[in-house]
């Protein structure tokens, strides 16, 4: 129901972090922070390897694939070009600059750069495991 009003004493206030499995961790923190610009930052002492990376109010948590991890990466997206699957989003300032940018790095698109109904552009990749991430901007 699209601008009604919860009851429920639980209020959300952000996503906190997303957590995702990895089975190349260099490549993982390439992708989150060399290409798309994100903070390394501390990570507590826990028992399996992993690392954070901040994205603005939210965090990426990764987890080093691993036997009680689960498996790494999402379903098998190769040649898929729609974007109804699986993902979460980042806003950028410019989609379309980043695309370019994910280009010059050999990341693979699954959609180019697109227009939403609302104005805003999004472009839709894959990261070294196979989530399908959005990058997004405002509309102009």
């Amino acid at each position: 129901m699209t601008g009604s009003t919860s009851t429920s004493p639980i209020k959300v206030k952000t996503i906190d972090h997303v957590t995702l499995v990895s089975r190349d961790m260099e490549k993982t923190r390439q992708f989150y922070v060399d290409i798309l610009g994100m903070e390394d930052v501390p990570r507590p002492a826990f028992s399996f390897a992993g690392m954070w990376f901040q994205a603005g109010n939210t965090m990426i948590h990764i987890i080093e694939e691993h036997d009680q991890s689960g498996p790494a990466g999402n379903q098998d997206v190769s040649g898929y070009t729609e974007t109804r699957t699986h993902h979460f989003a980042f806003e950028v300032d410019d989609a379309l600059a980043a695309e370019e940018v994910l280009r010059e790095h050999n990341v693979p698109i699954v959609c180019p750069a697109k227009k939403r109904p609302d104005g805003a552009t999004q472009v839709f990749v894959l990261d070294p495991d196979g989530y399908v991430v959005e990058l997004s901007s405002l509309p102009e």
